[in-house]
């Protein structure tokens, strides 16, 4: 939601400019689309595997600790949850600036591509929406533990992101 109420700020912080390229022959990337027919440790399929078992072991250490079960369950139930001593609106502001911290997901997504744009954050809502959904549909008979529904989601965008490519190769139009 932030990325899509901080559009101004963002313009400003790409200097006016709705698109701005980033040049892999001017800046050190972590990851870039130029790499990913190479079989080294620059392919941004290997690092973005990497970046998800990291960010789902942390994730899941986290809401494991008492502060991140508190989150959970005001997530889950905020009566219930300020029922048992939990200051409610704490835990959402610790979730939200969570939530906005894994932003670091967007700059590898922009590396990636080789520009920023200041309309990816709406994209980037759909595309996560629906890899909580395919991920929850699909794989919620399978996964009970929470590291494994964690893992769903990743699943649920890779799913989502092979229904594309099918789509587009069909030759289906591409605003549709």
């Amino acid at each position: 939601l932030t990325q899509l109420a901080l559009f101004s700020i963002n313009l400003r912080i790409m200097g006016g400019k709705a698109n701005q390229a980033i040049n892999p022959d001017n800046y050190d990337l972590l990851v870039s689309l130029r790499n990913v027919k190479h079989l080294s440790l620059e392919n941004p399929i290997l690092v973005t595997l990497l970046f998800t078992a990291v960010l789902i072991a942390l994730l899941y250490w986290f809401f494991g600790t008492e502060l991140g079960s508190g989150i959970r369950a005001t997530g889950a139930n905020p009566n219930m949850s300020r029922a048992q001593g939990i200051n409610v609106n704490r835990n959402k502001v610790l979730g939200l600036m969570i939530s906005n911290g894994m932003a670091l997901s967007s700059a590898l997504y922009s590396q990636y591509q080789g520009f920023a744009d200041v309309n990816a954050g709406r994209g980037a809502i759909v595309i996560g929406l629906a890899a909580v959904i395919i991920g929850d549909v699909i794989f919620s008979r399978i996964f009970q533990n929470f590291a494994l529904k964690l893992v769903s989601v990743s699943l649920g965008a890779v799913i989502y992101y092979v229904v594309i490519q099918i789509v587009l190769t069909l030759g289906l139009d591409s605003n549709d």
